[in-house]
């Protein structure tokens, strides 16, 4: 579909040029016959009459043209050799092949040019030929009297030679542009190799068809790493590696770093370098390429197209091409683009795959030290003060061993959560709920029982289903809200509120202890700016859009939260 189309369109405009050069032909040769018909005298009439049915002809073709824009290759086929018919006919009602309706061999020539390219030009110029040596041999006495001119026939003949050769090496250009403009919309998808020993094959095969280049070899170098990555494509296969940087110099020569070139001996200075520089077309001798990267890949002929893009810079090297032309620097100038894009599009790809990575090692860092790292520093508190009731008050020891096991249960039931959601086959299925004010139940009355505190937490119903994975985050920043005002500031009384709304979940939490280290109301932005409050609450919040606001006294703190559902829960 994406070649058929635009050659559809091609050809239906071809046709709306055809039926008017047809049409515009036919009125001026009849026009001109009407005022002069001395050529012959006594065939006037008739070559006046097959031209007045030629020109109702055109006419009719050209309004079906105009209206409808067929493309029925069956009534080019019968149109034109109608038209090679109505001008055989003309030239042997005239003076054969000295007649001045010969041009209208031309006008043939063009049209099978634009409707067949190449093919049909060599074989229309071949029927065209034959029919003037059939008029040059037909004996002059049988019907015309007319004297053969020999030096206009060979002329005449030499002219149409050449006008088909133009047309056709025109035709076989078009044809081939078009080929290339359909390669160049369908680049393949595999990317370049990442690792030395994989297959680039797809990507540097696909730029090897379109250069029409028995071997293409690709370097360049990344932003931020300095190795020099070199991949060699060939009809055997596709190898890949990485040198150190300037192990082939600069690659190019001095002048050549932002120009397209091609050499046909890049090993040598005697031969000239064809260059596409901003002021246009250049040559110049020297050698072009460093001496060390010619012995490495024994180049010859090379057309060279320097890579830019955001993060990479090389240079695409087209090798072996027998005859390099400048239409070569222009198209390998475009494949070099495409190229340097993949290349971007694959490093941003791989940063932003280690980002990703990065955060997601940052937010499992977070969650064991808001839950299992706490959890088990309060473990360990109950097991030391059970140990110190195991003589003087077995049965409280044994309570607090027991509320242990029960708080490493619950523990491990939310690591094995956690390695879950990060497994790629758990993330895929639909997963049961968080259980969210079970949850914050349950770590209320853990907190009461280590740290000997009043600890209640209240969590509204979310007006829509809350995902398992806001859920999550909602209990973590209890949790940590939670513990560090018992302690850190040394709380007594803790009280937790979650409310929901369409969009955010709204979370304030309270304390009577010591408070901050500092006094007053203050938000995110400034708590930033002043590196004070909770760090560790304070980036999971902040790496979940939501908002903070802290205010502190000598008599308690409140803490205000606010977090988006739509972004992480929608």
């Amino acid at each position: 579909m994406v070649i058929t189309q635009p050659r559809y369109h091609s050809k239906t405009r071809a046709e709306y040029l055809i039926a008017t050069g047809r049409v515009i032909l036919s009125t001026f040769f009849l026009v001109a016959v009407w005022l002069d018909p001395s050529e012959p005298t006594r065939y006037a009439a008739t070559t006046y009459g097959i031209l007045s049915g030629y020109l109702g002809y055109s006419l009719v073709i050209g309004a079906l043209t105009w209206r409808q824009g067929f493309g029925w290759t069956w009534l080019h086929l019968v149109t034109h050799s109608i038209d090679l018919l109505v001008f055989a006919c003309l030239m042997f009602l005239t003076t054969g092949p000295n007649s001045p309706f010969f041009v209208y061999f031309i006008f043939i020539l063009v049209c099978a040019t634009f409707r067949w390219q190449w093919r049909g030009t060599l074989w229309t110029a071949a029927a065209a030929m034959c029919i003037t040596l059939l008029l040059a041999w037909y004996p002059s006495n049988l019907l015309l009297d007319r004297n053969f001119e020999l030096n206009r026939f060979i002329i005449r003949i030499g002219y149409l030679a050449v006008v088909a050769g133009l047309l056709g090496y025109l035709g076989a250009y078009e044809e081939s542009m078009r080929e290339i403009l359909a390669m160049l919309s369908q680049w393949p998808r595999e990317t370049l190799p990442q690792e030395p020993g994989t297959d680039g094959q797809g990507m540097l095969g696909h730029a090897a068809a379109i250069l029409k280049a028995p071997r293409v070899v690709l370097l360049w170098e990344e932003e931020d790493e300095p190795w020099l990555h070199l991949l060699c494509w060939t009809a055997e296969g596709c190898s890949y590696e990485w040198k150190e940087p300037g192990v082939f110099g600069d690659i190019v020569a001095d002048g050549l770093e932002q120009a397209s070139f091609f050499t046909r001996d890049a090993g040598s200075g005697h031969f000239p370098v064809v260059c596409n520089t901003v002021a246009g077309l250049q040559q110049r001798y020297c050698a072009p390429l460093d001496t060390a990267l010619v012995r490495r890949f024994n180049i010859c002929s090379a057309c060279v197209s320097p890579l830019h893009g955001e993060k990479i810079s090389g240079y695409l090297l087209a090798l072996d091409r027998q005859q390099p032309t400048p239409d070569d620097l222009v198209l390998g100038g475009i494949v070099a683009h495409e190229i340097a894009a993949r290349l971007d599009h694959a490093l941003l790809l791989k940063q932003l795959q280690q980002g990703a990575a990065a955060d997601e090692r940052l937010r499992l860092a977070h969650d064991l030290h808001d839950g299992l790292l706490q959890s088990l520093a309060g473990a360990g508190l109950q097991l030391a003060a059970a140990s110190r009731l195991v003589e003087t008050d077995p049965a409280a020891a044994k309570d607090n061993i027991l509320q242990v096991q029960q708080l490493l249960a619950s523990e491990q039931r939310d690591l094995r959560s956690q390695i879950n959601d990060m497994k790629r086959l758990f993330s895929r299925r639909n997963t049961e709920e968080f259980g969210l004010p079970r949850r914050l139940e349950e770590l209320a009355g853990r907190i009461r029982r280590q740290w000997e505190v009043a600890c209640s937490v209240t969590c509204h119903t979310p007006a829509p289903r809350l995902q398992r994975s806001m859920a999550r985050e909602i209990y973590f920043v209890v949790h940590e809200a939670l513990i560090n005002a018992v302690r850190h500031a040394e709380a007594t009384t803790l009280y937790a509120e979650i409310r929901f709304d369409a969009q955010w979940a709204r979370i304030s939490v309270t304390d009577d202890g010591c408070g901050f280290g500092f006094q007053g109301r203050y938000d995110q932005d400034q708590l930033c700016d002043l590196k004070r409050g909770p760090v560790t609450l304070r980036e999971r919040i902040d790496a979940l859009n939501g908002k903070l606001v802290i205010d502190s006294s000598e008599r308690g703190a409140r803490l205000d939260i606010t977090l988006p559902l739509i972004e992480l829960g929608g």
